[in-house]
């Protein structure tokens, strides 16, 4: 995938800047699952009025809340009768056509997250735009202190090489400029395809895969299963195969705070 500096351009003009409402915006849709988490937890039950249908975190919005369609495909006609003060967006996970619509009548807050660092300040600023700047940096504080007992879990460890994937039929795998190869570096574990960007396509008779020590199958955005691992060992009887929860890797929100602790737990495991 080809970096589309345009919409990038598009991002930085139609970025709210964080002080930008004198009062907490009442009306607020996030089309960013690992955020709608992250309004939860700064304590935004009241203002937040649309989420997506993967926003599954927490549970019980998925039914109090009104469910304005994916995160790819949201339904537009919806939202804009619902008429909100505010829309949160991501570059990686929202299409750009859907963002333009949008940014014609609403304000949109759009993030770029690659890194831990980036998501500290997304969830500063965001905390900031929304009022909730002491509940924001109350949170950052915990998710730094976990990253730190992980550092410390890991330190002495050795780097292994491993191999992370996405998606399946075609397989996928993840490169340098992602989220995820960010939180695999956290892990202590070394990206078998770090030289490729974003999410490229890959086959099983990849030589890189020959270079891996483990291979992870992600549980999203596809769901591989009990199955695909089995599947995957018989190809690979020499490589370590897991489950990897993908939430804990792609997700940017509070949810860093199970994150590092889930990455510190997986490099306990025997072999690694």
């Amino acid at each position: 995938m080809v970096v589309d500096f345009l919409f990038l351009q598009l991002c930085s003009m139609i970025l709210t800047s964080p002080s930008s409402f004198t009062t907490p915006p009442s009306g607020i849709i996030s089309l960013v699952p690992s955020q709608t988490e992250l309004l939860y937890r700064l304590g935004l039950d009241k203002q937040v009025i649309g989420i997506t249908k993967f926003c599954v975190h927490p549970k019980h919005w998925l039914n109090e809340k009104q469910r304005v369609g994916g995160t790819k495909n949201p339904n537009i006609k919806l939202i804009q009768m619902m008429n909100p003060d505010l829309i949160l967006a991501n570059y990686e996970e929202n299409r750009k056509e859907d963002i333009e619509e949008l940014a014609k009548d609403f304000r949109v807050w759009i993030t770029d997250v690659d890194n831990p660092d980036s998501a500290l300040n997304m969830i500063t600023d965001l905390g900031t735009l929304l009022h909730r700047r002491q509940e924001a940096e109350n949170l950052g504080k915990i998710i730094i202190q976990k990253r730190q007992e992980n550092y410390r879990n890991i330190k002495y460890k050795k780097q292994i090489k491993a191999a992370y994937l996405i998606w399946k039929n075609p397989y996928m795998t993840v490169g340098y400029d992602t989220f995820i190869h960010s939180m695999l570096l956290e892990a202590g574990l070394i990206n078998v395809f770090s030289r490729e960007t974003r999410y490229p396509q890959i086959d099983l008779t990849d030589s890189r895969l020959q270079e891996a020590v483990l291979i992870l199958l992600s549980t999203e955005p596809y769901p591989f299963s009990q199955k695909d691992k089995e599947e995957m060992k018989m190809r690979f009887p020499d490589k370590q195969v897991i489950i990897a929860d993908g939430e804990m890797f792609s997700w940017y929100g509070s949810r860093l705070i199970q994150a590092f602790p889930y990455i510190s737990e997986l490099r306990n495991m025997p072999g690694l």
